[in-house]
């Protein structure tokens, strides 16, 4: 047996391997077997005819056959020996059989290619830090205290803690009503905060029986174009509730809470510190994709097409299952529009992939039995599930790849620059600018 290992590129190689007959005759013979099982002659019931006379009769289409089989076998034997990794499927370029003197071919396949010169320490990365508002606060318990709430009728609207019942009616530009277009006994929350802030305004004062009107622009598609829409509305009132909110009592706090706050200041306090908690977990994600978007546009390389194709079809599959979910039949779903959608993200993805994996190597960055231990502790006191089952999990899936990542992650942002920015600034300063 002879092979050799060509470098045809910085992320692809080829390997070149040639076998003499004697040396493939059991993968032969076992090919001969499996298809003696199969094959029926006059004179004889099936799979028992003598295997003198299908190596006669068949020997050789059989044996050429197999070698597909046998070359692709022995290509993984080859690539695993060497500790070789491909990163998409693997493509047989030659194939090359001489009848009892040797099977020869070539592989071409896709590496993860090594990066010299690897950018990804010393930069500046904008971190926003988003503050807690006291609204935001208020709103917690406010949707706390839906389930508690009770109605009054009342004959007039005074403010936004009323809920209305309505018969709504679209209306044309000159307030003519639109046949076909009318909707009754329309439930309107006046103190939600996805109101139409029009219908806030023109309902005030209003009673049982008076009108209001109210119009909104949507946007929409047409023949694959995007338009706006305009819709404009007539509403009659045929009910009028004041809404009830209940005491915050120690006692209804405690109820609402389950028991983990004892009065109102304690709940609110709670309520800002897992707001806030929120809060810095957003702001790190976006610091961390800003970090890793940063790696991967300052270092340039040819991404392997095989690699960017096997994680799009990822995506797709991924995508293609949301949509059925989401009621979506499978003659609608356009995959050919969803590929061109998603390939920017699929590059990306391959750079990140290889970056992570260079920069893990570079630092000498792995995940050691002691790390999957202690993940291993922590999710059990939280899943009862015992701590030996868990490691045996991690390592027979992806876990142990994704813990890696989060190490690496770790890595980088000890070793990069936080730039600390107050977002509600920055959105003011852009509004200002486009206003001028």
């Amino acid at each position: 047996m002879e092979n050799k290992l060509n470098s045809v590129s910085q992320c692809e190689m080829e390997l070149e391997a040639k076998y003499s007959y004697e040396e493939l005759k059991d993968e032969f013979e076992e090919a001969l077997k499996k298809e003696a099982a199969k094959i029926s002659i006059p004179g004889f019931r099936k799979g028992k005819v003598p295997m003198s006379m299908i190596k006669k009769m068949y020997g050789n289409s059989i044996e050429y056959q197999a070698c597909e089989d046998i070359a692709n076998k022995k290509f993984w034997e080859i690539i695993k020996e060497k500790n070789l990794i491909p990163i998409s499927t693997p493509a047989l370029t030659e194939l090359d059989f001489a009848d009892d003197k040797s099977l020869n071919f070539k592989v071409k396949f896709e590496i993860k290619p090594t990066l010299e010169n690897l950018k990804y320490k010393d930069f500046e990365i904008e971190k926003p830090i988003f503050k807690l508002k006291e609204e935001e606060v208020e709103r917690e318990i406010d949707y706390m205290l839906k389930p508690h709430l009770t109605y009054q009728e009342h004959d007039l609207i005074k403010g936004k803690d009323f809920r209305i019942v309505t018969n709504l009616q679209r209306i044309d530009e000159n307030k003519v009503a639109m046949i076909g277009h009318r909707s009754e006994n329309i439930n309107i929350d006046l103190s939600s905060e996805n109101i139409n802030p029009q219908i806030i305004n023109n309902t005030l004062n209003k009673k049982v029986g008076d009108k209001f009107l109210f119009d909104f622009t949507q946007d929409d598609e047409k023949d694959g174009q995007k338009v706006k829409e305009d819709f404009h509305y007539e509403g009659e009132i045929t009910k009028i509730e004041k809404i009830v909110y209940p005491e915050l009592t120690d006692e209804f706090v405690k109820k609402i809470s389950k028991d983990k706050a004892n009065n109102l200041v304690e709940l609110k306090e709670q309520i800002r510190t897992h707001i806030q908690n929120y809060l810095n977990d957003q702001s790190d994600k976006i610091y961390i994709n800003s970090l890793l978007n940063k790696i991967v546009e300052e270092n340039e390389f040819k991404v392997p097409e095989g690699f960017t194709k096997h994680l799009l079809d990822k995506i797709i599959e991924d995508d293609k299952n949301k949509a059925k979910q989401k009621g979506i039949k499978e003659k609608d779903y356009d995959e050919n529009k969803e590929r061109e959608h998603y390939q920017e993200r699929a590059v990306w993805e391959a750079k990140w992939s290889i970056i992570f994996e260079n920069i893990s190597e570079q630092e000498n960055i792995k995940v050691t039995d002691e790390d999957l231990s202690n993940l291993a502790k922590e999710d059990s006191e939280k899943t009862n599930i015992p701590i030996e089952k868990l490691i045996n999990y991690y390592k027979n899936t992806n876990r142990k790849d994704s813990l890696l990542e989060e190490k690496v992650i770790s890595f980088l942002k000890e070793n990069n620059k936080v730039k600390e920015v107050d977002p509600e600034k920055i959105k003011k300063e852009k509004r200002t600018k486009n206003e001028k």
